[in-house]
């Protein structure tokens, strides 16, 4: 990617420049006198979590010592994209010396069988709750593999199909999501029953499935007026499968969270705390997929998003565990520093009065 990186039509410099200038604290200041749900927003601050692609630089060669750093920052629960390689009893142990816990993870069990629940007993040691069970790439859709693919990717990156080049969000800052192609109504409604089908393999080892969205979910159908996302949340069972609801994500695509509690109360346990630039300046007549390049991804309390009115709607939500999430930290110098910005942030708007 070129070193001057356009943003709505300014420069990634000049966009850095304009978030340094205002400052973190003078952002959230300005926007968050709404009182709506003191109460309610005060109970969540002391249970902020990270998800921890936030700072998989700095996990690469240190993962415990990132985690204890995490730790030390205030963050109480983590969701991890990978166990580094170590024994359900290891990360178990190593999470209760950092007085950390994990209710979920993106780091999914795979397999059929008496190998699939034999992951999910290791989970169950690791004390998730929530997680996700890969599918293998036939019943995604079974697309066969893009030739401009590379047989490797360095770590942190991945194919954007959408463009046939490999993103590395250690130094990007737009947003920008993984490629989703359309897909067609029975397609999505054989993912449901999939989805339901294993979450009653996890249901019991004490756990339901999450389905994560990015913006995807929310475009239309190839073949029905609808969105993947109408389909998935009405057809899963509430039993077995929760919505882990991007916010970031969410809004990027156009669409309100509250307005999604009110239609399915009680669906979203999980949430992913994800702030964004541009949401004020974005072309409204965009779909979903095509929002995504006017954006860019910022620390917590730094973009558009107004979280106060969201965690007022936490009890309708269903919101039992979120973690605070920004895909490109890195490229803000240093990860670990913007996650420390966010936390505070959130904190400050979670706070009586914030």
């Amino acid at each position: 990617m070129a070193d001057v990186a356009r943003v709505s039509g300014r420069s990634r410099r000049d966009f850095m420049k304009d978030i340094a200038a205002y400052g973190a604290g003078t952002i959230v200041a300005a926007r968050l006198g709404d009182s709506v749900g003191e109460a309610q927003t005060a109970s969540w601050k002391s249970k902020i979590g990270l998800e921890l692609y936030t700072v998989r630089d700095l996990l690469m060669t240190d993962y415990e010592g990132t985690l204890a750093k995490v730790a030390e920052i205030g963050y109480t629960e983590v969701e991890p994209t990978g166990h580094n390689n170590m024994s359900p009893k290891e990360f178990r142990a190593m999470l209760d010396r950092l007085k950390l816990t994990m209710p979920s993870t993106h780091a999914p069990a795979r397999g059929t069988g008496a190998d699939l629940e034999g992951q999910l007993e290791g989970f169950q040691v690791m004390g998730i709750k929530y997680t996700e069970i890969a599918e293998p790439a036939s019943a995604r859709g079974g697309a066969t593999p893009d030739p401009r693919m590379p047989a490797t990717l360095p770590p942190g990156a991945y194919f954007d199909a959408g463009t046939g080049r490999v993103r590395n969000a250690f130094k990007e800052t737009e947003a920008f999501g993984p490629y989703q192609r359309a897909v067609s109504l029975e397609s999505v409604k054989q993912r449901a029953a999939r989805l339901n089908a294993n979450g009653k393999i996890a249901q019991k080892f004490g756990m339901k499935l999450l389905v994560h969205n990015h913006t995807g979910e929310f475009e239309k159908l190839l073949d029905n007026p609808r969105t993947g996302f109408d389909i998935l949340v009405e057809e899963t069972d509430p039993a077995l499968v929760t919505m882990q609801l991007d916010l970031g994500w969410t809004f990027i695509a156009g669409v309100d969270p509250i307005a999604l509690f009110k239609a399915h109360p009680g669906r979203f346990e999980l949430w992913h705390v994800k702030d964004v630039f541009g949401l004020k300046t974005v072309n409204p007549s965009l779909g979903p997929y095509a929002r995504v390049s006017s954006m860019a991804l910022v620390p917590v309390g730094t973009g558009h998003i107004d979280f106060k009115p969201v965690f007022a709607q936490a009890s309708l939500a269903g919101l039992k565990h979120f973690v605070i999430e920004q895909d490109n930290a890195a490229a803000w110098g240093d990860s670990l520093a913007a996650a420390r910005v966010s936390y505070q942030n959130l904190g400050r708007i979670l706070q009586p009065g914030g």
